[in-house]
């Protein structure tokens, strides 16, 4: 990705993410308050932290007691809250600290879970790579297989994408439109069709037409449901008759308005489909991307990419340094 284009894009994401009331970068404000001012004001997440001149209050239980508070109701989880706060604690502990203190320290604190997890999704000499795509209903599946298939053609890669929602037309019109927009064919089969039967096709297409990449959407499936999760087992069986490598890839993509719920999709589909690594979409309307922390915390998947808007360019590669600046507010 040009350097122009990732600056962009991350500029995008400090503009766009967790710019609800609630966000965490607001809330840690008014920690250095007072708590009469506090409840006073009321401001948002972090603005009921630290308060928005430079005030500097010292770091006691109290603080870090509210802090901690910030950070579950961002839907970091109460284990990984702790966590990171015991860790603040450690370092600052009866210290004065400044707002841009506490966010600094807060992002390095975010930034030191998320280092080992940020990986883009790794290219095989195998051809072709197939990549099975999953999630529940409304997570973006369909968006993020268009925008990977863009920037993998740009990186000069040929890529196919079979349209595994075999039951709703509109899902497969939906990937039509985004497989014209990337440039790419999108292999369909009539409604209703098996969608294992349509994966085995499309690979078998693949194969012999040499392609590079074959990308196969799946569809929206809710974690509760045994018939539709069964169902997705058997699209990696048959995959696996003509190659007991696939799928190479398994991305669960995940809608970070769910929350906490998105820890019990990861543990569902991990022992359905053997999920090898994470995207993050609708970053653009959530003050709980914290619920990324504690992905990243509780599993340590790999975490490809992140997405703040609709746009085919609204989706790059996962900065950890990038992301902990966003979450807790910091400029630049």
């Amino acid at each position: 990705m040009a350097l122009g284009l990732r600056m962009s894009f991350f500029k995008k994401l400090r503009i766009r993410m967790f710019r609800s009331s609630d966000k965490i970068g607001e809330g840690l404000e008014a920690l250095v308050a007072d708590a009469p001012a506090i409840e006073a004001a009321k401001p948002s997440l972090i603005g009921r932290l630290l308060g928005r001149d430079e005030t500097r209050r010292v770091v006691d239980d109290a603080m870090l007691e509210s802090l901690e508070d910030v950070l579950i109701q961002a839907d970091m989880g109460v284990e990984t809250a702790q966590r990171v706060t015991a860790n603040i604690a450690a370092g600052w502990l009866g210290k004065r600290v400044s707002t841009d203190e506490l966010k600094g320290a807060l992002a390095n604190e975010v930034a030191r879970i998320m280092e080992g997890v940020a990986r883009p999704m790794p290219l095989y000499s195998q051809k072709p790579q197939v990549v099975l795509v999953v999630g529940v209903n409304g997570s973006g599946k369909t968006t993020t297989i268009g925008k990977l298939a863009s920037q993998f053609k740009a990186a000069g890669k040929s890529v196919v994408i079979a349209a595994g929602d075999t039951f709703r037309a509109a899902a497969v019109e939906q990937l039509q439109i985004w497989g014209q927009r990337a440039g790419v064919p999108v292999l369909t089969a009539p409604e209703g069709s098996d969608p294992a039967s349509l994966a085995f096709d499309a690979l078998v297409r693949c194969q012999a037409d040499g392609a590079d990449l074959l990308m196969i959407d799946t569809a929206g499936r809710l974690q509760n449901r045994a018939d539709l999760m069964e169902e997705l087992a058997k699209i990696v069986r048959v995959l696996r008759k003509k190659d007991p490598s696939a799928p190479h890839n398994t991305i669960l993509v995940l809608d970070a308005t769910t929350g906490q719920n998105a820890l019990a999709q990861v543990e569902i589909f991990r022992k359905i489909a053997d999920v090898t690594g994470l995207v993050m979409t609708k970053l653009d309307g959530t003050a709980r991307g914290g619920v990324l922390v504690a992905l990243a915390d509780k599993f340590g998947l790999p975490i490809h990419a992140i997405g703040v808007g609709e746009q085919i360019d609204d989706l790059a590669p996962f900065d950890p340094q990038d992301f902990a600046r966003a979450l807790v507010g910091l400029d630049g």
